[in-house]
């Protein structure tokens, strides 16, 4: 089972539109043959996309995640390079090998007996190549940059880090939605409790959760596991005001950042920003890329996964990669 495609100049070359008297993003990045060859670079971050919507498509959902790793690498590649955006930091490894999964679920209809549970089990194989890489690029001592697909892959990246960190690990999560439902078939809203049943996941916060998408299973659920599992609501924050920004990522700073931890960001919690579950009322993206900046500074951050941009859902065609392209440029600038 083929597990990644590594990319090379010649792989890119479409998406530079280089110009006389700059220099783009994309003509500075850095590129490796093998997974092995990370371990000899002295880049910091592993940039790499998950082209799939297989976990949407299996929790009821719109297909489009598939097409962020596209849309990002079209913008992203092309933002300047200059003394403060340090493309020679990142290393861009390819992409997750989905076509083979992408075909399958292409030919499962609707209609017919347990199609999201045949879904599911596409979703299965796809965490397998997602945890294999991360666990790979965290071995190296590298710090993975993940675009694009559902939040099902969220497990990968918890499983693969915790593999390679030889224990669980915490996770923040920016997201409308916990993502923490029933252990049913895979799909891309029970990542983190597949992930925390396997003891890949210790503590997880869930920063901006929306209450009118939360059902009471899922609050008792939290209540149950509340010494592990936290949340703070996105109507505390930003409608109520009961808690400033800062106060609020201060909040899931002290429960889950003194170890090692993940970042997750599920472009569904920007408002208006072309996604799996668009929502007209939201944090906004300057918001997210301050999350962004100040997580990913924190000396325990081992992987950022930013998850559910659906360029085809966007106002305007190219909003979702150029939003992807300044989250990542706020981790990796100066």
């Amino acid at each position: 089972m083929s597990v990644l495609k590594i990319y090379s100049e010649k792989d890119i070359s479409s998406f530079l539109r280089k110009r006389k008297g700059e220099t783009k993003f994309g003509e500075k990045i850095n590129f490796v043959k093998t997974l092995e060859d990370l371990k000899n670079h002295s880049a910091k971050y592993v940039l790499f996309g998950i082209p799939e919507d297989i976990g949407v498509r299996a929790n009821y959902g719109i297909p489009g995640t598939s097409k962020a790793w596209e849309a990002a690498l079209g913008s992203l590649l092309n933002i300047q390079h200059n003394h403060l955006t340090n493309a020679e930091n990142v290393i861009l490894l390819g992409e997750i090998d989905c076509e083979t999964q992408m075909k399958q679920a292409d030919n499962i209809s609707k209609q017919e007996p347990h199609a999201v549970e045949k879904l599911g089990e596409l979703v299965t194989q796809i965490d397998h190549k997602v945890s294999e890489v991360v666990k790979k690029v965290i071995e190296a001592g590298k710090f993975p940059i993940i675009i694009g697909g559902g939040h099902n892959n969220s497990f990968g990246n918890l499983k693969g880090t915790s593999e390679a960190l030889k224990k669980p690990i915490n996770c923040i999560n920016f997201d409308a939605h916990t993502d923490f439902r029933a252990l049913e078939h895979r799909h891309s809203g029970n990542g983190f409790s597949y992930a925390f049943e396997g003891e890949f996941l210790d503590k997880y916060f869930i920063f901006g959760l929306h209450r009118n998408y939360t059902s009471e299973a899922v609050f008792n659920s939290i209540e149950k596991n509340s010494e592990r599992v936290k949340f703070n609501l996105f109507e505390d924050i930003s409608v109520k005001q009961k808690q400033s920004f800062s106060e609020a990522m201060q909040e899931a700073e002290n429960f889950c950042c003194n170890e090692n931890f993940g970042i997750e960001l599920d472009m569904d919690a920007i408002e208006m920003m072309g996604s799996s579950a668009i929502t007209p009322s939201g944090f906004t993206l300057t918001e997210a890329r301050k999350f962004i900046h100040y997580f990913s500074k924190n000396k325990n951050a081992r992987y950022l996964h930013i998850c559910e941009g659906s360029p085809t859902a966007a106002i305007f065609p190219n909003q979702v990669g150029k939003a992807i392209g300044y989250l990542v440029s706020d981790i990796v600038a100066h």
